[in-house]
């Protein structure tokens, strides 16, 4: 009796419990399909392609007017109560970064908006700018979309082209042909820089790409006191000098507010979707002392008491799960007490530097957020916010630098070097970089660091995600394993948008990603079981909690092409017990290890991953496709007043090449002043200009330059101005003869032992002016020429 009693308990127990589970079941079910705003997506109209037609006519047609009905065809709508969407992007943020995520650097409005939503600590990127940015925007791998590298190291392979192809429709596209606005600020990685020119084609432009507005700049960087900007395609010039106050990221503020602003007042129903990618926090590192000096003497403590603090901070704010191991300093990092005074004085200024940049910038994006509270819809506002594109970078080099362009050519500078302009540190006349000690300290608690896609150092960032409609705030993060490709499908998932099929005419590739919108409300989603990572050969594989690891160059060393991949050595984690990739399990689990190297293989034929390249600064140097449209093989470029804005594929090949320029001129005497050409900015490039009747050229070899001055004076009325460059030949980066000439005669002559072999930087090449910012301090841009300027011929030879 007893025991038939127990047994009845038991299986009544058992009864409720099913019960409870299936209540739990069915409540994130109506939690999930509220969030989806309805049980599968919208069926009017059809949204399976795109463009969608006007709606249908239903009126009458008779033979007049008198026997006719109107109707009124309309454009499509988005589906109702579709979200507002701002997509918030930051560029180069370590995972110990910001104070949201444990970090030393106080970022208070990304914190303000953690508390009103969620936070998520295994969010991934490829490693890399412009492949991330890729993956983000269109749901596909990165090297699918053409995009297995950086633009500046393009090579002739439709995977590492850069050319963004139409089966590979952009977020932007499909929300635009589905009844959303679509904005896009700041930073545009994503188009090949030989067609950023007015010849265009501009279907790989933002505007080409969906977007109905851009704001920005087309480059993996900007100076941000003189960016190159354009307005959808045109050029055009900040308002402001930096000895006014001008900072591209308040500029980008202000105008996506006024944008937001304007467009809810004239159509509060209709929804839009806002990219937001500042420069920050991707180097130069300009900053206003204002905001260095909050940071004085704030990190003296060294780099590896850095990471102890933020390791600590990040246990107890359950960023990190306990039992997390912080991995060891590495030997490419020194000892912070082996260090001299000296650098130690330069390191901590240049990351005091960064911090201030960082606060700036956090700043900046709060007043973005801020506005947003302000809407009509403020609620129904997601904003998914990513902390960066890749990890902490370290191509500021083993001692950090005021001119990270010669960084990328291959080119350190010195501590001495550095001492003597540390007063210049983060103004206009700089592009500051920190180190690589504190690149490693920036993604505490993982090993490696931007660029090395085969740890999480490289590819983990923060992601933070707030809809006051739909999502209650948890202070618990969400330990999802997640991949930008998954950003898209979450999009259109809550927006209640299926991915057609076709887009203009093009059968479109499957999304590579999967929607996590369950996660708003289930804290136990689990994420993706699969991803690959692979940038410059550093390579991965994660498949259901495991990842196997090749590391194989060094980001500070884009000089070094090591290649012998069969050589890597391969590591193995167990990433549901090891956090932070502590404990290498390669040799305890021999086939698991081969089981994912397997996968890897896989994964390169799928996606389209070879062929392996590890060149860096090497690739810089290779030939690019000209502009299309232009003479195939021509030598000779000839260029008229308002041709600006040129990026250096595009422009003539005066790097590695002997060359001539002429320039046909009207001169007024000593009155006449401005450039006649420029190519590169304050890091590195070439100017042609005229100061008080008088022709200089200026070589600046990354801030040492080359100067030829005429001994007399231009004079009145037309001339012939000409510089005959005699390149040593030999290889790249050599040395040349520089002649200077007014009308045939000889006027200067110089002479140099080193060329830059791989570019000049992130400005770009004009005729008249130099736009943006300055080649050299002995002028205020844009110094636009006084007289009159025929034409500008360059050959080649």
């Amino acid at each position: 009796m007893i025991r038939c009693r127990l047994l009845f308990l038991q299986e009544q127990t058992m009864r409720r419990f099913a019960f409870i589970r299936w209540q739990a079941t069915l409540l994130l079910l109506v939690q999930v399909l509220w969030i989806q705003g309805g049980i599968g997506h919208a069926q009017s109209p059809d949204r399976s392609s795109l463009p969608i037609p006007l709606s249908p006519f239903e009126g009458e047609i008779g033979k007049t007017y008198k026997e006719s009905t109107p109707d009124w065809q309309e454009p499509v709508s988005a589906p109702e109560s579709a979200p507002n969407v701002i997509v918030i992007l930051l560029d180069d943020v370590g995972f110990g970064q910001t104070s949201t995520f444990g970090g030393l650097i106080p970022t208070p409005n990304l914190d303000k908006l953690a508390s009103e939503g969620l936070r998520y600590n295994r969010f991934h990127t490829t490693a890399i700018c412009g492949p991330s940015r890729a993956a983000l925007l269109t749901g596909r791998n990165h090297h699918d979309t053409g995009n297995g590298f950086l633009m500046e190291w393009a090579t002739g392979y439709p995977n590492y082209s850069t050319m963004i192809q139409p089966d590979t429709a952009t977020i932007g596209r499909i929300l635009k042909g589905n009844g959303y606005a679509t904005w896009w600020y700041g930073k545009n990685h994503n188009t090949p820089d030989w067609e950023t020119t007015v010849a265009g084609p501009f279907d790989r432009w933002p505007t080409g790409m969906g977007f109905e507005y851009f704001y920005g700049f087309n480059a993996g960087e900007t100076h941000q006191f003189y960016p190159v900007l354009f307005e959808n395609t045109v050029p055009v010039e900040p308002t402001e000098t930096p000895e006014e106050g001008y900072h591209f990221t308040t500029d980008m503020v202000d105008r996506a507010i006024a944008r937001m602003q304007f467009s809810k007042s004239v159509a509060p129903e209709k929804p839009f979707f806002m990219y937001f990618a500042p420069g920050a926090m991707h180097a130069p590192h300009h900053v206003t002392a204002e905001w260095r000096d909050k940071f004085k003497g704030k990190f003296d403590m060294g780099w590896e008491k850095y990471r102890e603090i933020v390791f600590q901070n990040q246990l107890d704010m359950g960023i990190i799960p306990p039992g997390t191991k912080l991995t060891p300093r590495p030997d490419w990092v020194p000892a912070w007490d082996s260090l001299s005074d000296e650098q130690k004085q330069v390191y901590t200024a240049l990351f005091e530097n960064f911090a201030g940049y960082f606060a700036h910038t956090d700043h900046e994006v709060g007043r973005l957020l801020d506005a947003v509270k302000e809407l009509p819809d403020a609620d129904n506002t997601l904003v998914m916010y990513i902390v960066g594109d890749n990890g902490a970078s370290s191509e500021g080099g083993p001692d950090g630098t005021l001119n990270e362009i010669a960084n990328l050519n291959g080119l350190n500078q010195s501590i001495d070097d550095i001492l003597k302009n540390l007063d210049k540190l983060g103004g206009p006349e700089t592009e500051p970089h920190y180190l690589v000690g504190w690149a490693w300290a920036g993604n505490t608690p993982f090993q490696w660091v931007k660029q090395v896609a085969s740890h999480l150092g490289g590819s983990r960032n923060p992601m933070v995600i707030s809809w006051p409609a739909k999502i209650q705030h948890d202070a618990q993060p969400r330990d999802a394993f997640l991949h930008l490709i998954d950003v898209v499908p979450t999009i259109l998932e809550v927006a209640q948008i299926p991915m057609p099929d076709v887009v203009d005419g093009v059968k479109q590739k499957p999304l590579a990603g999967k929607s996590f919108a369950s996660s708003f409300v289930d804290p136990t989603f689990r994420g993706r079981d699969e991803q690959y990572f692979e940038i410059l050969s550093n390579r991965s594989m994660y498949a259901n909690g495991w990842k196997a690891n090749a590391q194989h160059t060094l980001p500070w060393r884009q000089d070094l092409a090591p290649g012998n991949w069969d050589d890597d050595e391969w590591e193995l984690y167990n990433l549901e017990d090891d956090f932070s990739e502590a404990h290498d399990l390669a040799a305890a689990e021999p086939g698991k290890l081969a089981e994912l190297k397997q996968r890897f293989d896989q994964a390169a034929t799928e996606f389209h991953i070879h062929p392996l390249d590890d060149r860096g600064a090497a690739r810089l140097a290779i030939p690019k496709p000209a502009v299309p449209g232009a003479t195939p093989d021509t030598k000779r470029f000839t260029y008229h007043v308002g041709a600006i804005r040129i990026a250096e594929p595009a422009a003539p090949p005066m790097k590695n090449n002997s060359w001539t320029l002429q320039a046909e001129i009207t001169g007024e005497g000593e009155q006449t002043e401005g450039v006649i050409m420029g190519s590169g900015e304050v890091a590195a490039g070439i100017v042609l200009y005229v100061n008080e009747g008088v022709p200089v050229f200026d070589y600046n070899y990354f801030d040492s330059h080359t100067v030829v001055k005429s001994d007399r004076p231009l004079g009145s009325g037309e001339r012939t101005i000409e510089v005959d460059f005699d390149y040593a030949g030999g290889g790249v980066g050599k040395g040349a003869t520089i002649t200077l000439k007014i009308d045939g005669e000889t006027v200067g002559t110089g002479k140099m032992d080193a060329t830059v072999a791989g570019r000049f930087g992130i400005d770009t090449f004009g005729i008249g002016e130099d736009s943006g910012q300055p080649i050299t301090n002995a002028y205020t841009a844009p110094f636009k020429f006084t007289g009159k300027i025929k034409e500008v011929t360059i050959d080649i030879r």
